[in-house]
């Protein structure tokens, strides 16, 4: 049985297990964030069907005034033979000042399907022109690039890929242990729904260290190779 709780802008779906300890909104804490340092990165190997299938690579800068930029490059491929049956690339950059989103932008290539998203700081809201939204959205929007942790805390998330702006439902499935490396880190599974459900986990430190989901009856699995 699940139930239904509000925390701020987010739709939480806890477990029963979970009910027993969270029995009202208010007993929900937000966690303290991962705070990234300069030169951190987060290297995934992506896993389908067991097997590797590409990267997913964020860098992590700081400049002279701590502010924060984000890279991500992503790079996933189906090969037979000579012949090249699926592609996809991603590359974006986050701006991020005192742990608020300034500016993004990404571009895309799923099989040939192509978007684009840029996005800025103007007076009070972020203006985004992308392929898929035109607009402004509000100051405390969270990217889709999955390393904060608190984007499990939102109803929407902005895409990195297209610029759509999602909404998103998280169910929080409990307590885990992902193996990264040799090492067993505890850590948070949440589910999220959105144009695609996607499993995340979270360490005790908000590090992002695992991700899965299923795609055309096809497992992918994102799969940590050194805690950062």
């Amino acid at each position: 049985m699940l139930k239904q709780v509000m925390l701020g802008t987010a739709v939480f779906m806890l477990s029963a297990a979970a009910q027993a300890e969270e029995t009202t909104a208010t007993q929900v804490s937000l966690p303290a964030p991962w705070v990234a340092t300069d030169g951190a990165v987060i290297d995934f190997t992506v896993l389908r069907k067991g097997k590797p299938f590409g990267s997913h690579v964020l860098t992590f800068d700081r400049d002279a005034d701590g502010n924060l930029q984000v890279t991500t490059d992503v790079d996933l491929q189906v090969k037979f033979g000579p012949i090249t049956a699926f592609k996809y690339r991603l590359d974006s950059v986050e701006e991020w000042v005192d742990g608020q989103l300034v500016a993004l932008t990404g571009k895309s290539n799923n099989d040939g399907r192509k978007g684009e998203v840029s996005a800025e700081l103007q007076d009070d809201s972020l203006i985004v022109d992308s392929t898929k939204f035109d607009g402004a959205l509000p100051l405390t929007t969270i990217p889709s690039s999955h390393w904060n942790r608190l984007q499990v805390y939102q109803s929407q998330m902005l895409s990195t890929e297209t610029g759509e702006v999602l909404d998103i439902d998280v169910e929080v499935i409990g307590d885990d242990t992902v193996k990264v490396g040799d090492e067993a880190v505890e850590a948070t599974h949440y589910r999220l729904k959105s144009d695609l459900t996607v499993d995340l986990w979270y360490d005790n430190q908000s590090r992002w260290v695992k991700l899965a989901f299923d795609v055309r009856g096809q497992r992918i699995e994102y799969v940590l190779n050194a805690l950062y």
